[in-house]
C-alpha cells in the first residue's frame, strides 16, 4: 500500500480535482512500449505498402549516380546538380514511409492518456539536479521494475529476431546470387516481413506494460484521508466561513425583502407568529405575488414596516400559514388560494374607498376558502 511523505497510508481514491491538477501537470499514464509497438507496426506497414515504389526509385538513384559521363565527372557544377537530384529522389522515395511514421508517433501517445499539452511539464525542475535524489531514483523499486521490463523486452525481441532470421536464412543467402534490381526488392520484402514478426513480438510487452502504467499512475494519485479533508476545505471552504457566508446571504436577502414591504397591498398575519405581504398588479395581470414573509421577530418587523407605511394589516391565521408554507418569495400564490386572496384584496380596496370617504366601512372576511391540501396548523404541519 502506498504511503505519503507523512507516513499515512494512501487509501482514498483520487478526487476529480486531483486528477485535473495531475493532468494539467502532464502526469498521466503513458506506455513507451505501446508507442514503440505502434510506430514499428506503422513503419512495417508503410514499408510493405510502399516498399516496391521506394525500391524502384532508389535503384533509379543508384543508376543515375553510377552512370556518369566523363564530361560530367570533370564539371564540378554538374556534380552539385546530380547530388541535389539524387537527394530529392531519395526524399521522394522515403517520404510515404516517413509520413506514416510521423502519424504513428503522434497517434501512439494519444492511445493511452489522450491528447495533452501541459505547459507545466516544460518548466525546469531543479529538484532533479539534486545528486541524492538522482541516486534515490536510480536504486528505487521503479528503476528495478524498468530494468526488468527492459531485459524482458530485449529477450522477447531477441528470441523473435533469431527465429525470423533462421526462418529466412535461405532467402537471405539467395539474395547474394540474384541480379541487383531483384535483390533490392527481395531484400526489402525480407526486411519488411521480418520486421513485422519482430513488431508483433512487442504485443506481449505492450500488453503487460499498459496495465502496469495505468496501475502506477493511479497509485501516484491515491490520497490519504487527511489530503481529502484538506482538499475539501480548500474547495468548499471551512465550515465556519461557509456558515458566516450563509448568514450574510440571509441578512442581505432579509433586508431586500423588508425593502419590498412598503410596495405591498396587504399584510396578512397570524396575528403574532406569521406575516406575509402580498402585491397585486392589475395592469400586469397574473396572480398576486408574495413580497415578504416571516415568523416571530421577522413577522413583527414586517407588521411594523407595514403600519409605518399605511399598508393594510389583516388578521387571517389560516390564510397566513397557507401562503407562508406554499409560496416562495417573489412567486405567485398557488391557484388554490386565488379565491381566498381575492376576498382579502376586495376588502382592502373597500377599506381604501371608505377612508377616502366613499361608501360604508366594510366587514373583514372571516372564513376564507382554503383547500384542505394547503391548510397548515400552527407548527406548519398539514392540517387534518
Amino acid at each position: 500500500m502506498a504511503e505519503s511523505e507523512s507516513g499515512q497510508d494512501k487509501t482514498e481514491a483520487p478526487t476529480d480535482k486531483r486528477k485535473k491538477e495531475s493532468r494539467e501537470q502532464g502526469q498521466i499514464a503513458r506506455s513507451r512500449d505501446l508507442n514503440t509497438f505502434i510506430i514499428m507496426m506503422a513503419g512495417v506497414g508503410g514499408l510493405l505498402a510502399f516498399g516496391g515504389g521506394m525500391a524502384t526509385m532508389l535503384m533509379e538513384v543508384m543508376r543515375q549516380s553510377f552512370t556518369l559521363s566523363p564530361d560530367v565527372l570533370l564539371d564540378t557544377n554538374q556534380m552539385a546538380i546530380f547530388l541535389y537530384r539524387a537527394a530529392r529522389m531519395a526524399i521522394q522515395a522515403t517520404q510515404p514511409v516517413m509520413i506514416v511514421l510521423l502519424l504513428a508517433a503522434i497517434i501512439g501517445p494519444i492511445c493511452l492518456g489522450g491528447w495533452l499539452f501541459a505547459a507545466g511539464s516544460l518548466a525546469p525542475k531543479f529538484s532533479r539536479m539534486n545528486p541524492a535524489s538522482g541516486l534515490k531514483r536510480m536504486f528505487s523499486m521503479h528503476s528495478a521494475s524498468e530494468l526488468l521490463k527492459s531485459l524482458g523486452k530485449f529477450g522477447i525481441t531477441l528470441a523473435v529476431a533469431v527465429y525470423v532470421l533462421n526462418k529466412d536464412r535461405n532467402d537471405l543467402l539467395a539474395i547474394a546470387n540474384e541480379p541487383l534490381e531483384r535483390a533490392i526488392v527481395h531484400a526489402l520484402q525480407v526486411v519488411g516481413w521480418s520486421s513485422l514478426w519482430m513488431a508483433l513480438g512487442l504485443i506481449i510487452v505492450a500488453s503487460i506494460d499498459v496495465p502496469i502504467q495505468l496501475y502506477q499512475s493511479r497509485q501516484k494519485l491515491m490520497m490519504t484521508k487527511q489530503e481529502v479533508k484538506d482538499e475539501y476545505k480548500q474547495t468548499e471552504g471551512k465550515p465556519e466561513v461557509k456558515g458566516r457566508i450563509r448568514q450574510m446571504q440571509r441578512e442581505i436577502s432579509q433586508r431586500r425583502m423588508m425593502a419590498n414591504v412598503p410596495k405591498a397591498d396587504v399584510v396578512i398575519t397570524n396575528p403574532t407568529h406569521y406575516a406575509v405581504a402580498l402585491k397585486y398588479d392589475a395592469d400586469a395581470g397574473g396572480a398576486p405575488m408574495l413580497l415578504a414573509k416571516g415568523t416571530d421577530m421577522t413577522a413583527l418587523k414586517i407588521r411594523e414596516i407595514a403600519q409605518a407605511n399605511n399598508i393594510q394589516v389583516m388578521e387571517s391565521p389560516a390564510l397566513a400559514r397557507s401562503i407562508y408554507y406554499s409560496t416562495e418569495l417573489d412567486q405567485q400564490i398557488p391557484a388554490g388560494l386565488y379565491m381566498a386572496v381575492a376576498q382579502v384584496l376586495a376588502y382592502v380596496y373597500q377599506i381604501r374607498q371608505y377612508r377616502a370617504g366613499q361608501g360604508k366601512r366594510p366587514q373583514a372576511p372571516k372564513d376564507v376558502p382554503i383547500p384542505p391540501d394547503l391548510r397548515r396548523d400552527e407548527e406548519g404541519k398539514p392540517a387534518e
